[in-house]
């Protein structure tokens, strides 16, 4: 597995984290009727979904780069 690859993972367990407490945040600051603390759980819930996205867009890149990588060990095998 690639750096990239590993960070993308990261990012989108990372993500998915603050996405969630962003909802709690949310749906309690609803409860008690903060709507400052409301629209904080909505920026969060917005960031944690973005990361979530970056992540993807990591993972992809690395999964690429690891076919890629792996094609070219397999051509140098065949060569010999």
């Amino acid at each position: 597995m690639s750096d990239e690859t590993a960070k993308g993972v990261r990012n989108q367990v990372v993500g998915t984290a603050k996405e969630v407490s962003g909802k709690v945040r949310d749906a309690a600051a609803d409860l008690t009727g903060d709507t400052s603390e409301q629209i904080k759980g909505k920026v969060q819930t917005l960031e944690g979904k973005a990361q979530k996205a970056v992540g993807r867009v990591e993972e992809k890149i690395g999964r690429k780069e690891d076919e890629h990588e792996m094609k070219k060990a397999e051509d140098r095998l065949k060569k010999h």
